[in-house]
This record gives C-alpha cells, structure tokens and sequence, in this order.
C-alpha cells in the first residue's frame, strides 16, 4: 500500500496456481466472501529499491517484513516473473478498503521516483481504484517527471488493455489543460446519447432496456463498465439489421464514464497554475485534482512555494521563511461546492481512501490535498520512515487531515469532518527532525526560535479555523431543523 515503486504486491492465487508454483511459493487463505482463494504478497528484488518503508510500517507485532542484503534475494525474482503471468481474479473484496484496494490491477509501477518518495504512493492507490478509465493531465514537475521517465512509463494497462490516458502540460495551464479534456470528452459523450435517443423507438427491447439504462446512468462512474458493455453487445447483436447502430458503435470508446484527474505539486497548485486552478475548481465541472504537497518546489531544486511554512529553509528562503503556509483548502471550500480533503497516508490510511472514493463519485469539482514527504525535507530518520513521519506531522497538528462534501449539508448532516485527533504530539521534536526546519537553529539560532513558534502558532490557528467551521456547520443545521420543525407547527 506505501511502497513508492509498486514493487511489493498481493496476488490471488488459486490451488492448482500454488501447485504449479516454482518450489517455496507459500500462500495463506485469503479470507472472504469466495472460498477456495489464497494469496501471496511477493517482493520484485530487480524493482525494488531498498527504501525500507514497507518493512517499516509492517503492522505485525512480530515484523513480516525485514531488509536484507539484495544479493541473498534475487534468487526470488523467480516468484514474482512466476505470479505475474498468472490470469487476474475478480476483487472479492471491498476495493474502497485499504485491504481491499491492493487486489485490484496495477497501473503504475516502477516509476522514476526517489526511494522512499511520498508522492507516488498516492498516484499508485488513485490509479489502482480508477485506473481503467482514467484520463489524467499531469502538470510539469517531479510526478511528470517520474510519470514519463524515458524510455518507458510508469502507468500501464490490465490484462485487457485498459488503463489510464496521461498526458503532461506546460506548469502554467494544466488545469486548463484538465478541464479541455473533460469538456472534449462530454461533447463526444453528447453525442453519443443523441445518436441512442434518435435510434431508441426504433429499437428492440432488449436493445431498448440497454440504452435506457445507459442513458440514465450514463454520468454515473460505479458500474460504468457493466453498463457500456451491455449497450456495446445489445448494438453489436443487431447491427445488421440496423446499419444505424454501426455509427454509434465508432463511439464506443465514449460509452464508459470516464474519470478525469488533474495532477500536480504544490508549486504548480499553489503558485504558478493557482488561476487556471481556481477557475477550472469554479466551473462546476466533474473534475478530479490531486494535489501532492510537498511544501517546495520539489522537481527544480527546491526553492520555497506558498505551501511552504514559516520557519523552513529552502532556495529563496535561506533564512527560513517568514510568511505563513497558504491554506488551499479553506479558499476551495468557500465556494461551497467543491468537494475538498487534506489526507495523510501514514497518519490514515482508511481516510485517505474514504477522501479518494467520496473526491471521485461526488458529481462536480473535487481537490485532494496529500502530505507528501520529500527527499528536500531532509528527514533525519531517512526517506525509509516518510510513512512514519506523515503520522508524526498529523499527531502534533503540523498536518491535519479533514474532509468536505457538499452532499452531506443537503442531507441535513454536517459536510464538514475534522478526522485528525486533537494533537498530542512535540511539534518542535518534529521540526527539528528534519534539515529544512533544523539548519535553521545552527545558522540562525535567535530567528529560528522565533520562526518555530510562528509556525507552531500557525498550525495551531489552522486547526482552530478548521474546529470553527466543523461547530458552525452544527449550529447551521441545528438552525435548519429547528426552522423546519417550527414550520411545520405552524401548518
């Protein structure tokens, strides 16, 4: 699930698979609704790059997972060349689920990515839940980088054929770029639905039932595929006697809903792409963004973003930064109808999930705002312990991680969740636990205590801003009931 390179995967394998298996295969039962299932969770040695995060965040108490010497593990690859050819089985599981999620294909795998990066591991878990049609428009930075490192890319296809449609823009515009795509793909979409409703009296009703189906749930993305194969089949199974159909069938790749995502970092989101951003998050339009924040431009260099917080050196900002971090998020929810998510992988693994899935079924502009640890934080512990850092940002409030859906406040329920606890954590132990925040203290001593405590007060002040809005939304909706009730005496 954290592996930043897709190297470490669970395959389900069946028992006539185990027993052809190269010797010292070992499975387990895979528990769950299909009996008869087992798995495997197997390591590629050739793809892996020894960053070390999936021993470390191993939940067993007894630790499934140790390091060792890649020269005593390359006589494994065997198992995992072996697990690859084997045909792909149905998720028996809840793919919403952490668990459930990584039985799902792979479409991003082997990237370019530093060890132990904190971005790809995001990228890997979108395009494992929505990878087979996804359309993605990536802005410049490290994700294009490692997206398209030559000569080959990290996304790739399933067993058949499916897999995300990526493309880089320039830094500026690909927002815009983003929102070209959506707007080319719902023109097609278009008519394809007018080619069906000019064909539907006409039609058979097995054929009628397949388009009416598809028409009414054409903008909806859970059984999309199910129900662009039935219209496929039902067109396919009468074309002769009706030439017609053959026209609409040239536009079948448009039958499946497609999921639009825009990519990018925080230099682009937060800086230089922030207009094409809010425009495209304002225009209403069932759009995806994934921003990976690493609080820098990460790709050229490092220099300071306004992601970045008080206090932290970077290019630009040699003495520490003197300005407050910008809070991207609160600017998305003032619109009040943008779904909007700060999530943390290591901190909330079952949230980052639950903000993925809510982001992409809610029927307009969503953002997902992602911790990301990056190599320029200079963490102490190393890049093998991003995971574990993520969680020690969440749990001395440096990061909160909170949730905004703008169905929930129709619903007559609060659309605003703080899901990070109240923090408990020594937030100077976790500046001081890495060299952007520490070289501060050695090169300037005096200002650095006083930038610490600016952005502490800041993140401080951030949460409090967010436990604000959570109790204004209670009482908005207390307000509402009581109207409603009052109403209703009255009548």
């Amino acid at each position: 699930f954290v592996c930043p390179h897709a190297a470490i995967r669970p395959f389900i394998v069946t028992e006539e698979e185990e027993a052809r298996a190269p010797e010292g295969f070992i499975c387990r039962d895979l528990p769950g609704p299909k009996k008869g299932l087992k798995y495997r969770i197997i390591v590629s040695p050739e793809d892996c790059y020894g960053c070390s995060i999936c021993a470390n965040v191993c939940p067993a108490p007894k630790k499934a997972l140790v390091m060792k010497p890649i020269e005593t593990q390359l006589d494994k690859q065997k198992y995992w060349d072996y697990a690859i050819t084997l045909p792909r089985k149905e998720n028996p599981m809840n793919k919403f689920t952490v668990r459930g999620s990584q039985f799902e294909p792979t479409y991003f795998e082997f990237s370019g990515a530093c060890a132990g990066c904190g971005e790809t591991p995001y990228v890997h878990l979108v395009t494992n839940l929505f990878g087979d049609r996804m359309l993605i428009a990536n802005a410049t930075g490290c994700s294009s980088i490692y997206g398209a490192s030559a000569p080959s890319m990290p996304y790739c296809t399933n067993a058949e054929g499916q897999g995300p449609a990526w493309a880089n823009s320039l830094f500026e515009d690909n927002a815009e770029f983003g929102l070209g795509m959506h707007l080319g793909e719902i023109k097609l979409r278009r008519r394809v639905e007018e080619k069906l409703n000019e064909v539907l009296p006409s039609s058979d009703e097995n054929t009628k039932t397949a388009i009416e189906e598809w028409i009414t749930g054409k903008d909806v993305g859970d059984g999309t595929r199910s129900r662009a194969e039935k219209l496929e089949a039902a067109l396919n199974a009468k074309v002769s006697s009706h030439p017609e159909y053959k026209e609409i069938l040239a536009l079948k790749d448009h039958f499946i809903k497609k999921s639009q995502w825009i990519f990018g970092g925080d230099g682009w989101a937060y800086d230089i792409g922030f207009g094409g951003l809010d425009h495209v998050l304002a225009s209403g339009e069932d759009i995806n963004v994934l921003v990976l924040d690493t609080e820098v431009y990460s790709n050229t260099g490092g220099q300071s973003s306004k992601s970045t917080p008080a206090a932290a050196i970077a290019k630009f900002a040699a003495a520490g930064k003197k300005t407050k971090k910008k809070d991207l998020g609160m600017i998305a929810v003032s619109y009040g109808y943008i779904y909007v998510a700060q999530i943390a992988l290591g901190a909330d693994m079952n949230q980052a999930v639950k903000a993925i899935h809510e982001a992409e079924s809610y029927p307009g502009p969503s953002l997902i705002i992602a911790y990301a640890p990056c190599i320029n934080h200079g963490i102490k512990a190393g890049m093998g312990e991003a995971s574990a850092e993520q969680k020690a940002a969440v749990e001395c409030g440096y990061w909160c991680n909170w949730r905004y859906d703008p169905r929930l406040l129709d619903a007559g329920k609060n659309p605003f969740h703080l899901d990070s606890r109240e923090p408990k954590g020594d937030f100077r132990k976790f500046l001081l636990g890495e060299v952007r925040y520490a070289s501060l203290q050695k090169l300037f001593p005096q200002e650095a205590e006083a930038l610490f405590e600016k952005t502490e007060k800041d993140a401080r002040a951030r949460r409090q801003s967010y436990v604000r809005m959570q109790k204004s939304f209670d009482l908005e909706i207390q307000e509402r009931k009581a109207a409603q009730q009052s109403e209703m005496e009255q009548k």
